[in-house]
């Protein structure tokens, strides 16, 4: 899945039978599948499924989403297809249900662990800074490596654009944390909350995912640690 476009829906009020007619018709693709059938692909069309169903956001759909969205997740995690994997549990922590929190967490730790599209780990991050209260230092330990991880993963105008953007990030995190309105306060701040070395600040975020994921890790992360090429 990670290889295509993502699915992109707007439930606006003139699309809403448009989406409910693409429902049917997955529903119905997902209906056509027997145990035979590659699980890469059923977990393709579960997690469209469950995008569908959380524009139309009707009664009982963000449970049914969230239930084959956790499926999707188990399928793509046991193929080790790491980003696909980070984008269910995008969508699980977008059901806003009592284990989104943890679905946040478990998708965080993939997105910086494993060298995954950018775009999608800064989106994670991005949640990880919304949750976060103003003055809690996590959201800026969270800003700061979006801007490392755009700095690492990308090349050329892409990484120009994309570090514009967490520049932009940072400096939101920075004036809601500490009022901050200058580059000299910038540079004051980042240093006072030790945001300069990633040897410091990324084992920082592994300390704030720790905390929301609370234990329920939804896979064996020294298992994982031990396959990657550095560990």
């Amino acid at each position: 899945m990670s290889d295509s476009t993502p699915v992109e829906f707007t439930a606006s009020n003139d699309s809403r039978q448009l989406l409910k007619t693409e429902l049917t018709q997955r529903q119905a693709q997902l209906m056509q599948l027997s145990p035979a059938s590659d699980p890469l692909e059923r977990a393709n069309v579960q997690y469209e499924i469950a995008e569908i169903m959380l524009e139309l956001d009707e009664p009982g759909m963000r449970e049914a989403a969230w239930g084959m969205t956790r499926e999707s997740f188990e399928i793509y995690r046991d193929h080790e297809s790491w980003e696909d994997a980070v984008r269910c549990c995008d969508v699980l922590y977008r059901c806003e249900l009592p284990a989104s929190v943890p679905a946040l967490g478990n998708g965080l730790w993939l997105a910086v662990t494993y060298p995954i599209a950018p775009e999608v780990t800064i989106l994670m991050l991005n949640h990880l800074i919304d949750a976060t209260q103003p003055k809690a230092d996590g959201a800026a330990v969270a800003a700061t490596v979006a801007h490392y991880i755009a700095d690492l993963r990308l090349e050329g105008e892409k990484r120009d654009s994309m570090m514009f953007l967490t520049s932009a990030m940072l400096g939101k995190v920075a004036e809601r944390h500490s009022n901050v309105n200058s580059q000299e306060a910038m540079n004051l701040w980042l240093n006072r909350l030790d945001l300069l070395d990633p040897k410091v600040f990324l084992p920082r975020l592994g300390q704030v995912i720790d905390a929301i994921v609370e234990g329920q890790w939804w896979y064996d992360r020294e298992a994982l640690r031990s396959r990657l090429p550095v560990h």
